[in-house]
């Protein structure tokens, strides 16, 4: 079994004529604000084999024409004990403690700035 992914956060920036939405997600919670119309939906952790899915009605302004582009989504996420560099720690000196530090790395991934365009 590989990685569990974790804090799985998906940022949806929806085009003007987005009034509101009605949406059902299978795992986490959503919010839209129909001000800055940012649809986010925080998933949580990564439960594998099932698939996180986020399905509704989306709501236009009368008279809008429907968008031409599909929206472009921010995912950011977090994946622990994983390295992607490869960069791997192999000694730690450390010098003036009175206690036997715990000879363990924490290695972390988190997602910068990941788009997925379609």
């Amino acid at each position: 079994m590989g990685k569990v992914v974790e804090s799985v956060l998906v940022i949806v920036h929806m085009p003007k004529g987005v009034l509101n939405m009605t949406l059902t997600a299978t795992q986490g919670n959503y919010t839209f604000d129909p001000v800055t119309k940012v649809l986010m939906w925080d998933i949580g952790k990564i439960i594998l084999p099932k698939l996180q899915t986020l399905k509704g009605l989306i709501n236009l302004q009368s008279g809008a024409p429907k968008p031409e582009e599909n929206p472009t989504l921010n995912v950011q996420f977090q994946i622990q004990q994983l390295v992607v560099s490869g960069l791997k720690v192999n000694r730690l000196d450390m010098y003036g403690e009175r206690y036997k530090p715990f000879k363990g790395v924490k290695y972390v991934t988190k997602a910068g700035t990941f788009q997925v365009r379609t």
